[in-house]
């Protein structure tokens, strides 16, 4: 059976949707929790499909989160030999970092919901499912990172020219959050209630905005990552 590693970072920030087209595809899946599991014992190159999830913290707080090394180093060797790897939120920031990027706080918070922009690039890939016409996208991040050399960038929104992008043969980075579920949401109004009162955001305001928009999403999420997933080597 293949096999789908996911590093998770905080336990709220999931494979979503995602899980159950891995599932379908025959995929077995192996959560692998950052900072209490010890990455340095984890083959890079093992899993069929590395997926790295999202999470609060910076890419570049290792003196405070030391197993980011750890990491970082598990995707340089995963990347370099141009294995399947997708990348969420978090986990696009690291693998911009892992490909030598520069991964910075960005000027302002963008969480909520807005359209992306699909490049001429997405709209030659699976991101062509994500089209403003189609869905609007979950945003929730405050980093930003530069476009990787050889990436190819694939989607931008009003606030980040980087939302999605491709990198080698495999692999696949969103900023955004395509996997989310709508019945997931109210997790993640809890885990990150100080962050949007902080902000000044409503939390009834985002959870109606979720109701009515999650359901478009989940479809066409779904098209694009099985898109992606059936196009990786078997």
């Amino acid at each position: 059976m293949k096999t789908v590693y996911a590093i998770r970072h905080v336990m709220f920030e999931d494979l979503g949707s995602f899980a159950e087209l891995a599932r379908g595809r025959g995929y077995q899946i192996r959560y692998v929790e950052a900072g209490i599991e010890d990455l340095t014992r984890i083959d890079p190159l093992l899993p069929d499909l590395l997926v790295v999830l999202g999470g609060p913290i910076g890419v570049y707080e290792e003196e405070t989160y030391p197993f980011i090394t750890a990491e970082l180093a598990l995707l340089e060797k995963r990347l370099a030999a141009d294995r399947p790897t997708l990348g969420i939120c978090l986990g696009a920031q690291m693998m911009a970092k892992a490909l030598g990027a520069r991964v910075y706080s960005g000027p302002v918070k963008e969480i909520g919901w807005q359209p992306l922009t699909i490049t001429p690039a997405g709209m030659a890939s699976p991101v062509r499912h994500l089209t403003a016409d189609k869905t609007s996208m979950l945003h929730w991040h405050g980093d930003t990172f530069d476009l990787p050399h050889g990436a190819t960038l694939l989607a931008s929104s009003a606030n980040y020219a980087q939302q999605a992008f491709r990198w080698g043969k495999h692999a696949l980075a969103f900023q955004c959050h395509p996997e989310i579920q709508g019945g997931r949401m109210e997790s993640w109004l809890i885990g990150n209630t100080i962050e949007l009162n902080k902000n000044g955001l409503s939390i009834p305001r985002l959870r109606e905005e979720t109701r009515q928009l999650a359901p478009a999403l989940e479809v066409q999420g779904g098209l694009c990552l099985g898109e992606w997933l059936d196009g990786l080597p078997e």
